[in-house]
């Protein structure tokens, strides 16, 4: 690794300071966007390795390119591990990343037009779920649900009676910054009912459902569950979509050849050391302590006087009010997080009235600082400093003080693999 990091210093110095720069970032500050996380260790060997150079449309067995003995290895392994840890009947890891996972999804269930009833994007849904500005928004009928305010639960008698007066093709549960539990079974009855096909999004929770931290739609009898490979899996970018054995020619023949041509086997063979390592003990652990982590930070924002959007959390993520909490919006919150080393994403609230890019909140997780080792002291503290951060949005100096803090508490607590 060291000699490709000369040889690029040597080549192309601006990308080189960029790389050291980002590594410097991600080293000093913490990474508190809860679908960001630090990749294990060994993704790093596989991303930049041999399988980079090496086309392989196809399927394991079903190639249209020779030399394919290793790409079907690797990929066989990630299939196997991935039906194992999930509990799944069949396992596609080719997808490139989560939107076009799900788009390849919808592309394989539904004809054009076709209703899916899905999560309200503003109350914690997704872009792929729907959203009028997203591509499949504009290809597939797509009703939402919404939370009920203020404590954010789902009325899932309303969403059953949505369903059975669109009478949707698919019931689609899964979000992006909901900070509650899904109650799978009620969505598979509800789904039943009006002979609909069940689907959860588990993007950012899939590697608290292989750790056994959070229940496992798969177990509830879920047509399709889809999950992306980084976030709380610590895996490469990358996608993954688990089915019904009745579903997976056409999920497969979605995504090859439908969405994509020749899948990046380097983040396969990632993936693949991902999902062995995700069924490891260790990683049980982690993500139990994501939990832990996150229910302790809330409880703390929530002492120091933060309004939390659905008034706390249940998985790893929350959502801060700073309309509410401080009487500044999400981009100067953003910004003044930024500064203080502690890096985190505007948000939108639930019905919010601003524009998205400055939103009324902002959106912050625990699994990146669980990954470098931190417990419920040293959460707390972080609590604590964004508090203070976020009182004093408009001080550089006292902004950088910070940082300084989160600094000597960082070097406590190393980045693996950097």
């Amino acid at each position: 690794m060291q000699n490709t990091l000369d040889l690029l210093k040597s080549s192309d110095p601006d990308v080189y300071a960029a790389l050291r720069g980002e590594e410097q970032r991600q080293r000093e500050g913490l990474e508190l966007i809860p679908s960001e996380n630090y990749a294990f260790p060994e993704v790093y060997a596989t991303n930049g390795s041999a399988f980079t150079n090496k086309y392989a449309e196809g399927y394991p067995g079903r190639r249209y390119y020779g030399g394919q003995q290793y790409t079907d290895r690797i990929e066989s392994l990630a299939i196997e591990r991935a039906k194992a840890l999930f509990r799944a009947e069949h396992a596609n890891v080719q997808p490139l990343s989560g939107s076009p996972m799900n788009q390849a999804v919808y592309m394989a269930c539904l004809n054009v037009g076709d209703t899916v009833l899905a999560m309200d994007l503003s109350h914690g849904g997704h872009l792929t779920h729907g959203a009028p500005v997203s591509s499949m928004g504009k290809i597939f009928n797509f009703v939402r649900y919404k939370t009920q305010l203020p404590a954010g639960t789902i009325d899932y008698d309303a969403v059953r009676a949505t369903a059975l007066q669109v009478k949707p093709k698919i019931v689609l549960c899964g979000h992006s910054s909901y900070p509650r539990e899904f109650d799978y079974a009620k969505f598979r009855a509800i789904a039943d009912e009006v002979g609909a096909l069940t689907m959860a999004d588990v993007s950012h929770i899939g590697g608290l459902i292989a750790g056994g931290a959070l229940a496992n739609p798969v177990d509830a009898g879920f047509d399709i569950v889809t999950t992306t490979t980084h976030k709380s899996m610590r895996g490469p970018r990358g996608g993954l979509i688990l089915c019904k054995s009745s579903l997976a020619q056409k999920i497969d023949q979605a995504v090859f050849p439908g969405m994509q041509g020749g899948p990046h086997m380097n983040a396969v063979a990632g993936i693949a050391v991902t999902l062995k390592l995700a069924a490891q003990p260790a990683f049980k652990t982690y993500a139990r302590q994501v939990i832990v982590n996150a229910r302790s930070m809330a409880a703390e924002l929530q002492r120091l006087g933060c309004t939390l959007a659905t008034g706390g959390t249940e998985n790893h993520l929350m959502v801060i009010d700073t309309v509410k909490s401080f009487d500044i919006d999400g981009r100067v919150a953003e910004t003044a997080l930024d500064a203080a080393g502690l890096t985190v994403n505007k948000q939108v609230i639930p019905d919010d009235p601003r524009p998205p890019l400055r939103p009324s909140g902002i959106r912050l997780g625990t699994p990146a600082i669980t990954t470098r080792g931190m417990q419920e002291t040293e959460v707390k503290q972080v609590a604590q400093w964004m508090v203070q951060a976020l009182r004093s949005s408009a001080d550089t100096a006292a902004l950088h003080r910070l940082h300084d803090e989160v600094r000597t508490l960082c070097a406590r607590f190393p980045v693996p693999g950097l």
